[in-house]
């Protein structure tokens, strides 16, 4: 594998694969790569000829209240774990690199509509800085298809909407969310659960499970999302939202129920999400199902 943290060098790189007639993949991330992280690196293998990932840590998509300083960096054990993956490049652009001008400075992309509620709502700025620095990370490995994880169910309807919006020839696959044994999502922030707080973490991935059977057996989705709200805080948990919605992220139109009344709305796709504390760690989840 080779690692990179100059732009020309990159470039350099991925022209000879292009030449060549090598389909291009790429997974970026923010690094404390976990077993999750290396199934995408797996999947973008399978869809290309070469495979690109990249670690930079984003300042501008941190909040006031998140602190960029104490994120987890782990370089060693990712570029080991990239390697073993079979990524063929690594991109490590610095934050001059990435914002020439700085971070303060930047030109900023933002996502209508998509970016609004949900996460968007608890963590506002969020997805400016999520859509500002892949915007940059396509405008320089400009792959032809890239991997997210659907874990960040949001933030992949932001990249799938700012891709078709810009028109970037580039096809975005959606990876299944890897999970422990009991359920569990894996995610870096796991790390942080103390001892008594990681078996009940697992009840984020159970609740998403009853939401989902309430919802095919005819509960209306108010009463659903309000049901979980009070598993959810039952078991420990803070929660910042427990929702139904369909793949947009837009509310389940009007059906027999009647919106008004909360009804379920009509049949079809739909995704239950979550985000909750337990302690001082924030988790989230999804779980997509049909009614």
């Amino acid at each position: 594998m080779q690692t990179v943290d100059q732009l020309s060098a990159l470039r350099s790189t991925l022209e000879t694969w292009r030449l060549a007639g090598q389909r291009i993949a790429f997974v970026p991330t923010m690094g404390n790569l976990h077993a999750g992280h290396h199934s995408l690196i797996r999947l973008a293998r399978e869809r290309a000829d070469r495979v690109v990932a990249s670690v930079f840590v984003n300042p501008t998509q941190f909040g006031p209240n998140e602190d960029y300083g104490r994120y987890p960096r782990t370089p060693e054990a990712d570029a080991e774990g990239l390697r073993a993956s079979g990524c063929d490049l690594l991109w490590l652009p610095s934050v001059e690199t990435m914002y020439p001008f700085g971070a303060e400075r930047t030109v900023q992309v933002r996502v209508p509509q998509v970016t609004e509620t949900l996460e968007g709502a608890h963590r506002p700025g969020h997805f400016d800085g999520v859509a500002t620095v892949v915007a940059r990370l396509f405008n320089q490995v400009r792959p032809d298809v890239a991997v997210f994880g659907r874990k960040d169910y949001q933030q992949l309807a932001v990249i799938r909407y700012l891709v078709r919006d810009l028109a970037f020839p580039i096809e975005i696959v959606g990876a299944d969310t890897r999970r422990e044994a009991d359920g569990l999502a894996l995610s870096s922030r796991n790390q942080y659960l103390s001892e008594s707080e990681r078996p009940q973490a697992v009840g984020i991935h159970a609740c998403l499970q009853w939401m989902r059977e309430a919802s095919q057996a005819g509960q209306a989705r108010v009463a659903v999302e309000a049901g979980a709200l009070e598993r959810l805080s039952a078991a420990g948990f803070v929660v910042d939202y427990a929702a139904i919605r369909r793949p947009d992220l837009s509310l389940p139109e009007a059906g027999q129920g009647g919106a008004g009344e909360g009804g379920a709305g009509e049949g079809g796709a739909r995704v239950a999400l979550i985000a909750a504390r337990l302690g001082r760690t924030r988790l989230i989840d999804n779980l997509e199902f049909e009614t």
